[in-house]
């Protein structure tokens, strides 16, 4: 932003040796009625006088020339310095000898011809011409507009005058950038571990505007999606979690009640002695392996009491909010709270962590937890843990990070094909929508909004990557993957899907052909939530399945050293290399909790009616 700026024009109309002054009297008066007066240096030892009535006939005489064009009277005006005739043939010849120094003037012809000689030098700037030129009318009116405008702005409104400043201000002047959006990418304070009061500053009345949601057609949408209220004032009639307890013991009712059954309940519904034993176990070990800022990480070896005891460090160090999410949802499976439970200071620590990084962007009401490596993956897990902390407590400290977070995921989702990936708004593929519905679901479970057009958008993408009517489902289009099957059977149920469907029922035999697999945590742990929501508990195919899961988990948790309760796997699983040891044992631990991480959906009416409040 920089001025323009033009040289100045210095005019030396001096016959002697001294420099002459500048001369702008064009530029900055106009010429009166009774013509310029002008003084020039006639040399260097004299300064003769203009006599005002000898000024007056030279004065007129450029009038003659009005009708002419600027150039040709500049043309016919000129006359050098020094010469002795006048242009235009009117003038008398001037005296050749030089005045005495005590006279007060010069004779007219002589003062006459100066001032000539004056105005041609100037009129070649087209300074006077210009003057002749303009009517005395249209001069008057100028004035007289100068004067209105000078009136006008001392009565003007002093807010007017404000708004009259900032349209005329200079353009060289620097304006003041646009305001970041807050970067929460390093703790603010140590970690609090009284309770979760004060986890967050984020202002809950600044997300609590109705907004209109994009609709999701086959053409591009705007660049931004509106955000829905935080809450809503009564639980919708097909809600499963529609008698949620608030109480401080945070294990809540409907479709969360399992995390408060007792052993006799959990045995009942699939467990045993053993698997709970495990789940403990791996809790304990995740425990150990947390960090002073609350946080986990993929590469556990710096973390708590390791200090490198285990080996098999996941190669994703920088994906904190991943590592922690998929670290708190075991705890959160179990019914462990930041209110109750004998790891609520390890829960608080996690979900602290999670809401005072994330990044927030208070224009779009949204909290980013990609950053430092991460990706919408990671998103979809830490928004589950944040949900699902909120869901088992209604603790209000929670609401505005889980809503925020939840948002980001309407706002990140790809406009045209309904999908997420690994950026927001890129053409998704099954696995990262997975994590993604999973976590609105949790939202929904505690009352949070969520815009039905994104929900209208996952299930067109689920559309787009399926095969054989719904029965399968493939990466980013139509295929029959075993792990993308689960994943998009899994959606579907959430989704609406009754439990007679041909398609789900179809799918649901595919993925019990296919078994359990160790070596495929990613397939087993989806597949043994669909099983259990289809079949369970008491239904064949899920008894044949959750046997061989249970066990073979069971018999592969580690129970040597420091290692103690962790499992690390190995096969196809691309989890096992990028999130090594801590991604492992989260797996499992999560499908041991299969029997009361949510109550089967079939047991009350659950449908695309949930989502339609």
């Amino acid at each position: 932003m920089a001025t323009d700026s033009s040289a100045g024009i210095n005019i030396n109309l001096s016959s002697g040796d001294a420099p002459a002054p500048v001369q702008k009297p064009a530029a900055k008066k106009p010429a009166s009625g009774n013509g310029a007066q002008i003084n020039t240096a006639a040399s260097s030892a004299a300064k003769p006088t203009v006599d005002k009535p000898a000024a007056k006939p030279a004065a007129k005489k450029t009038d003659v020339n009005a009708a002419q064009t600027p150039a040709a009277a500049a043309k016919q005006r000129v006359a050098k310095p020094g010469d002795d005739k006048a242009g235009a043939g009117t003038a008398a010849p001037a005296d050749k000898k030089a005045a005495p120094a005590g006279k007060a003037a010069k004779t007219a012809p002589k003062e006459a011809a100066s001032t000539r000689e004056e105005m041609e030098e100037l009129s070649k700037m087209g300074a006077l011409s210009f003057m002749t030129l303009v009517p005395a009318w249209m001069i008057s009116a100028i004035i007289h507009m100068v004067i209105l405008l000078i009136f006008g702005l001392m009565l003007m409104p002093e807010k007017h005058k404000e708004t009259l400043k900032a349209l005329v201000a200079n353009v060289g002047e620097e304006s003041e950038g646009v305001e970041d959006v807050a970067d929460l990418s390093e703790p603010t304070e140590e970690l609090d571990s009284s309770d979760l009061q004060e986890m967050t500053t984020v202002d809950t009345t600044a997300i609590t505007e109705t907004l209109t949601p994009t609709e999701i057609n086959d053409t591009p949408a705007p660049t931004e999606i509106a955000m829905s209220e935080v809450g809503i004032a009564t639980a919708p009639a097909s809600d499963l979690l529609k008698d949620l307890s608030a109480s401080s013991a945070g294990a809540g009712k409907g479709s969360l009640a399992g995390r408060a059954s007792n052993d006799q309940a959990k045995r009942a519904a699939g467990a045993t002695s053993a698997s709970e034993a495990a789940v403990a176990m791996a809790l304990k070990w995740l425990a150990e392996h947390q960090y002073p800022d609350g946080s986990w990480n993929f590469d556990h070896t710096g973390a708590g009491k390791c200090q490198g005891q285990c080996g098999n460090a996941g190669k994703l160090d920088k994906a904190r909010f991943a590592a922690t999410g998929f670290a708190l949802l075991p705890f959160l499976g179990a019914g462990q709270t930041h209110k109750k439970g004998k790891y609520k200071d390890a829960v608080r620590g996690g979900l602290y962590y999670l809401s005072s990084n994330m990044k927030v962007d208070s224009i779009k009401k949204t909290g980013d937890m990609t950053a430092g490596g991460g990706s919408m993956y990671g998103h979809g897990i830490a928004t589950i843990a944040l949900c699902e902390g909120y869901a088992m407590t209604q603790d209000k400290s929670l609401v505005a990070p889980a809503q925020l977070a939840l948002n980001f995921i309407s706002d990140a989702q790809d406009p045209v094909g309904g999908g997420w990936r690994y950026t927001p708004r890129q053409p998704g593929d099954t696995s990262a929508v997975g994590w993604q519905i999973m976590a609105l679901k949790s939202g929904k479970l505690g009352y949070l909004q969520i815009p039905k057009p994104v929900v209208t958008g996952a299930m067109k993408f689920l559309d787009s990557a399926q095969a054989d009517g719904g029965a399968f489902y493939g990466y980013t289009g139509p295929g029959k993957g075993q792990s993308t099957t689960a994943v998009g059977l899994l959606c579907r149920m959430y989704l609406g899907w009754e439990r007679d469907k041909p398609a789900l029922e179809k799918g649901v035999k595919y993925l019990a052909q296919v078994g359990p697999q160790t070596g495929n945590m990613y397939f087993s742990y989806y597949a043994t939530q669909v099983l259990h929501q289809f079949d369970g508990p008491d239904g064949e195919i899920w008894q044949n399945w959750n046997v061989k899961m249970r066990d073979s988990l069971v018999a592969s948790q580690e129970k040597v050293k420091h290692e103690t309760g962790s499992w690390q796997f190995k096969g196809n699983d691309h989890g096992f290399e990028a999130g090594g040891r801590l991604y492992c044992t989260a797996m499992a631990a999560m499908t041991l909790e299969i029997y009361y991480r949510y109550m089967p959906i079939y047991t009350q009416k659950a449908g695309e009616d949930d989502w339609k409040d």
